[in-house]
């Protein structure tokens, strides 16, 4: 089972949709408001995958150098409904990102 951690700003409620997968959140690991660089490595030490709607992470991050894979959501609606739409490409990017490696799922 990969563990996926939720970044601060996805939808709690979004980990229901997910069971396949261990979620927990950065509330709850208590790691709020750190900053992406200090919250990735954290995160490598007990998580498979980060699972974040930022969308800066790519771009102020060398992800390659974390031991932790990253799936990027890219929508201007971060809502539960829209979030829910693109629950299979989520399930698809948790499974095949590698540690090391970002994988962005876009709205269409």
């Amino acid at each position: 089972m990969k563990r996926v951690l939720f970044d601060e700003n996805m939808p709690r409620k979004l980990r229901r949709d997910l069971p396949e997968f261990g979620v927990r959140t950065v509330q709850e690991e208590g790691w709020t408001g750190f900053t992406n660089g200090n919250l990735l490595r954290r995160a490598a030490t007990a998580f498979d995958v980060l699972l974040t709607v930022g969308q800066r992470m790519r771009f102020q991050q060398n992800v390659a150098q974390f031991d932790i894979g990253i799936v990027a959501i890219e929508t201007v609606d971060t809502t539960l409904s829209n979030l829910r739409r693109l629950l299979p490409r989520i399930r698809e990017a948790v499974e095949k990102v590698e540690p090391g490696a970002m994988i962005i799922v876009r709205s269409t």
